[in-house]
């Protein structure tokens, strides 16, 4: 590689983004191996500890073959907000650029990659937490889905992007709308990186990826998905807590509350994370021109690292 020849160009930036289980690790570990990169996370689970199996996070052999950064960064028991991850992320990107030829963005997390690649600058926080209690109240008496049908009447677009499921999220829409007067869609001051930025994206059939999906749930219950979340449990971490709202770890928590059996837990994830699926095509878009959008099959890592080459010396 021409690495003296690309010190002089400005810095890169690719991004690898698709759908859960679409295969974005393997092929993100492939390529940054084969360039010499190092891989930026953008997925709001991988930052927790002792999430492992129920986030598919990377293997400690694939941590070690390429440098990762945003992974086991955070105890379960701390809470991350969007402007966090991407002052974070933001400084991963300038240490990787300062060090290597080029970094790679990983993730499909729509929010967390998009404040990324648009350079948002993310809402306010409240001076206190009497906003999140009022609207955490509104969602106990009745329930997440009237909080969910609260965000769609201010801001259908985030409503739309939103897991209903996740109070968290819909919670933080609502106070970042009371507390601005915009909704949150519309209020994204944004100073676009001054790095070059190609987007690649993978993607698979619905019915590929959907089984994909399955295989992917029944090897995390094989290799014990059960037991990560009792010790989550063990250790104080309530179902309530941001990062039991990811899919698998609350419906597993359920059953192991004797709320519903392994079953309907199981069968709960298979339906919510085909529902995420929909929900992150409303982020990463199949006509959106800035994707150079790729069907997943064998050799696509192959035919990935030679177009980011090509790329690379164009700029």
């Amino acid at each position: 590689m021409a690495g003296a020849a690309m010190k002089a160009r400005s810095p890169a930036l690719v991004a690898i983004l698709g759908p859960t289980a679409v295969g974005k690790t393997e092929i993100s570990v492939a390529v940054a191996t084969a360039l010499e990169a190092e891989i930026i996370s953008a997925d709001s689970r991988l930052i927790y500890r002792g999430m492992d199996i129920g986030t598919a996070k990377p293997s400690p052999e694939q941590l070690a073959q390429v440098p990762h950064h945003l992974i086991d960064v955070a105890e379960p028991e701390d809470s991350w907000s969007l402007a966090r991850f991407k002052h974070a992320a933001d400084e991963a990107i300038t240490g990787v650029q300062g060090r290597k030829e080029l970094a790679l963005l990983v993730g499909g997390t729509g929010q967390y990659v998009t404040a990324i690649l648009e350079g948002w600058a993310p809402p306010p926080n409240a001076a206190d937490d009497s906003i999140r209690i009022k609207y955490e109240g509104i969602a106990a008496e009745h329930g997440i889905s009237a909080l969910h049908a609260e965000l769609e009447k201010v801001d259908p677009i985030s409503a739309a992007r939103i897991d209903p499921e996740n109070i968290r999220r819909v919670v933080r829409a609502l106070e970042v709308y009371e507390l601005t007067g915009t909704p949150p869609s519309e209020q994204r001051r944004a100073k676009p990186p001054d790095y070059r930025i190609f987007r690649l994206g993978l993607r698979l059939s619905r019915p590929e990826l959907y089984s994909r999906i399955d295989e992917r749930i029944d090897r995390m219950l094989e290799r014990g998905l059960v037991a990560e979340v009792q010790a989550l449990l063990d250790r104080g971490i309530e179902l309530d807590h941001s990062p039991m709202s990811g899919i698998g770890y609350r419906q597993i928590g359920e059953f192991l509350v004797g709320r519903q059996t392994l079953e309907e837990a199981v069968a709960e994830m298979r339906k919510l994370t085909r529902q995420f699926v929909r929900r992150q095509a409303n982020w990463f878009k199949a006509d959106d021109p800035n994707i150079e959008w790729n069907v997943v099959s064998e050799g696509l890592a192959e035919r990935l690292i030679d177009r980011i080459r090509s790329w690379l010396q164009t700029g």
